[in-house]
């Protein structure tokens, strides 16, 4: 059956992130048939190629690999919604949505003979095994930098096993996606990039390139160079990734917690000249920066007593 295009968002007292989730309540209500995890699973491996089979749904017997890319990309940022809003009964909906994508092309590849979910749960499976020889092999790591270092270090080995004939070593950065969004592809690069040691020493580094960015990129715009402007803003943009992720913040959540910022305090300005029977289509430029203003210092948390003395 084909997803849902917009999905009403379902309240719920259960939330995450330091909040109460469904805890035994929710495993006897999902466990409520006696099933085992496997079971359940099989189940809905079921589910799927029965609307692929004949017979089944018109819609789910239509889709092919690239029918789905879209529906594959709307479902992981809803779980990135559901996330955001903190609710786990919206996250287990959204991730059962995102497990769907994943069976139906299992699915699609099974029908084309290439392989099938079973080949999909050995092979990760297998390669967080691999990749983990600190957990069950012998190799000493105790801190996350010395892990990623190993996990680099064990990619880049078993791709010179699936590609002997090369006589280059694969470069660190291969297997990044060139479809993914410009910003995920820079913080992928940049953070492989940092597993090798090519990084900065400290925090003062990236602040004095993005400062050697801004310059050039006004030496271009007083030039009136477009071409030159717009290599510097990607240059600015670049260096922004680097800088959030060098302090441990992934850039494209940290980017989307400031749109969500935007969106409330415009709206809140847009409240705001309604209830004066305005537009801000109507107001001057210092009307909307009183009014911008006002959002920022009503979105601001109260100052605690203890923290006023």
């Amino acid at each position: 059956m084909p997803p849902r295009k917009s999905k009403p968002k379902k309240k719920s007292k259960h939330t995450v992130h330091g909040k109460r989730m469904r805890t035994k309540s929710a495993r006897r209500q999902n466990l409520g048939t006696g099933k085992r995890v496997g079971q359940l699973f099989e189940d809905l491996v079921a589910v799927q190629a029965r609307l692929r089979a004949p017979g089944g749904c018109p819609w789910d017997r239509e889709q092919t690999h690239a029918t789905l890319k879209t529906y594959l990309i709307e479902e992981a940022y809803e779980v990135l919604d559901a996330l955001e809003n903190a609710n786990a009964t919206e996250l287990t909906e959204e991730l059962g949505d995102l497990l769907l994508q994943v069976l139906f092309h299992a699915d699609l590849a099974r029908e084309a003979g290439s392989f099938d979910i079973s080949d999909v749960i050995t092979g990760i499976h297998d390669k967080m095994v691999r990749r983990h020889p600190h957990v069950f092999g012998d190799v000493k790591a105790a801190t996350s930098s010395e892990v990623l270092k190993n996990w680099a270090q064990l990619k880049a080995a078993e791709k010179r096993q699936r590609s002997p004939a090369k006589t280059l070593v694969p470069s660190a950065l291969d297997g990044i996606p060139r479809s993914l969004p410009a910003l995920l592809e820079a913080y992928q690069m940049t953070r492989r990039a940092a597993q090798v040691g090519f990084d900065w020493e400290n925090v003062e580094g990236i602040f004095a390139k993005m400062h050697e960015e801004i310059a050039e990129l006004r030496e271009a715009i007083d030039a009136s160079d477009q071409g030159s402007a717009e290599d510097e803003v990607g240059d600015i943009l670049f260096v922004a990734v680097n800088l959030a992720r060098f302090l441990g913040f992934d850039p494209e959540v940290t980017l989307k917690h400031s749109n969500l910022k935007f969106k409330s305090r415009f709206q809140d300005m847009e409240n705001e000249a309604l209830r004066a029977e305005q537009r801000l289509a109507q107001l001057n430029k210092e009307e909307l920066e009183m009014l911008w203003e006002a959002a920022k210092a009503r979105a601001k948390p109260p100052v605690s007593a203890s923290k006023e003395t």
